[in-house]
């Protein structure tokens, strides 16, 4: 994405393709009043006020009716003079008041570039403008929650926390550095090693809540796997609330990967349910399951059913044995037992049978009547790290991740510089140099210009 002007004037359709009741075509940049007056017939229009207008062609026939909106620079989206022109949402209509706006001067605005100028002018940081996408992408309403929430700056005002306390650090470290080298014990603050095991601790709750916050953003893959006929089609219609799925007591009835999207405690899912494994001479079935270990190394975790009723003395067939062994072992995985509603009593699995499958817990359910299915989502959100969401959940990227990591372990570094008889400072110094820079990436006071042009070449056109 080349580096844009932000003298020019830029226009685009600001609302999505197709028919709809309204829409809106927006207009910014420096100087609007010829386009006003090409668009509506008007010479100026009043800041901030609806006026209903006719808006017209080159030929001053009227193209349609609707209203015109004026925000002077400062006080707009972009910092910029900015003109919405909302008329009937038709696509040849906006069609027809985009062209006007690009025949009276103005050039087809690029993907996010209305919130990049918005960036550039000081009107958000970049946590932000980053957030207006994340609120239009928002999947489940707990993370357009957590997306307005970082749009009004809540991530960004505790990101600017952190830099204080680490500026203030820096302070009395470099300040220490004026001193004679041999007098550096006595000026160097013995504060300042706990100042970094403070600010190393609330980078760590504050990385611990932004995961939560990426996974309401990015959503994770969750894999229904086992031998067939152990319900795993019935538990993802049960989860996804409709007949996703056909059912029959046949086995091998799944021949491909069936996937659908959930939302579980917030947190958006895809349940991909798979062919049953086992060995076989079918050549469409074989496909089938070779599609379920593509599966499998695609997801984040695995839903590993067994029928509950051919557990004996806690001990898994060996059919379902088999398939554990093949797992990587760094699959993250809950043992299910289905069909809990044929057993006259539920069978009671020792702690150290599920270690010994490395399952992070062994949950009993019924797909077909339901029971267990809660204790099967929570166990689901504990093995991710959500089980409890609260309403002050920002929502976090991953590349908010990767900074706050990187500020971490340059605090990390510094600690052990300034720990001994003989602090090096010069080196504690650099490594918190390095930690604010990470943490200045996130909000766009240190970032490069080949950063900006990826985050918001991503950005729909029009935002």
């Amino acid at each position: 994405m080349p580096e844009l002007l932000t003298t020019d004037i830029i226009a685009a359709i600001a609302t999505p393709p197709g028919r709809g009741g309204v829409g809106i075509v927006r207009v910014s940049g420096k100087g609007l009043s010829s386009l006003i007056l090409g668009v509506t017939g008007r010479k100026t229009l009043p800041p901030r006020q609806a006026v209903h207008t006719a808006f017209y062609d080159a030929q001053q026939r009227v193209l349609d009716q609707g209203l015109a909106l004026f925000f002077a620079a400062p006080q707009s989206y972009t910092g910029e003079d900015v003109l919405e022109l909302h008329g009937h949402g038709g696509v040849a209509v906006m069609r027809a008041l985009l062209e006007r706006c690009l025949e009276l001067g103005a050039r087809l605005a690029q993907p996010g570039e209305f919130t990049r100028r918005a960036f550039l002018n000081d009107k958000l940081d970049l946590a932000q403008a980053e957030a207006v996408a994340d609120l239009i992408d928002a999947a489940t309403g707990m993370a357009a929650r957590a997306a307005a929430r970082s749009l009004s700056g809540a991530f960004s005002a505790e990101v600017q926390q952190l830099v204080d306390a680490l500026v203030e650090t820096r302070m009395h470290v470099e300040a220490s550095l004026d001193f004679p080298e041999e007098d550096l014990d006595s000026v160097l603050d013995p504060k300042v090693a706990a100042r970094v095991a403070v600010l190393t601790e609330n980078i760590d709750a504050l990385l611990a809540r932004a995961r939560a916050g990426a996974l309401l953003r990015e959503g994770l893959t969750v894999v229904l796997i086992g031998a067939p006929n152990v319900g795993k089609s019935s538990l993802l219609n049960r989860l996804a609330r409709e007949e996703a799925a056909i059912v029959t007591p046949i086995a091998g009835t799944t021949r491909d990967t069936i996937e659908r999207q959930i939302a579980l405690g917030g947190i958006p899912l895809t349940v991909v349910d798979t062919a049953g494994l086992r060995d076989t001479d079918d050549a469409i079935e074989k496909i089938g399951i070779a599609r379920t270990w593509a599966a499998i190394e695609r997801a984040d975790l695995a839903l590993f059913l067994t029928d509950a009723q051919h557990m004996q003395d806690t001990a898994l067939p060996a059919t379902d044995a088999a398939i554990l062994a093949r797992l990587p072992e760094t699959m993250p995985r809950i043992l299910v037992c289905n069909k809990s509603d044929l057993l006259s009593a539920l069978v009671a699995i020792a702690p150290s049978f599920v270690d010994a499958v490395h399952a992070l817990r062994m949950v009993s359910i019924s797909a077909k009547t339901g029971d267990g299915l809660d204790a099967l989502e929570n166990a689901v959100l504990d093995a991710v790290g959500v089980a409890h969401l609260t309403e002050d959940t920002f929502l976090a990227r991953a590349r908010h991740l990767e900074a706050l990591q990187r500020a971490r372990h340059a605090l990390h570094d510094a600690a052990q510089e300034l720990a001994g008889a003989c602090p090096a400072l010069e080196l504690a110094a650099e490594q918190l140099r390095l930690a604010q820079e990470a943490l200045d990436s996130i909000t766009g006071a240190f970032s490069a210009d080949d950063l900006l042009g990826v985050i918001f070449s991503r950005f729909c056109i029009g935002k």
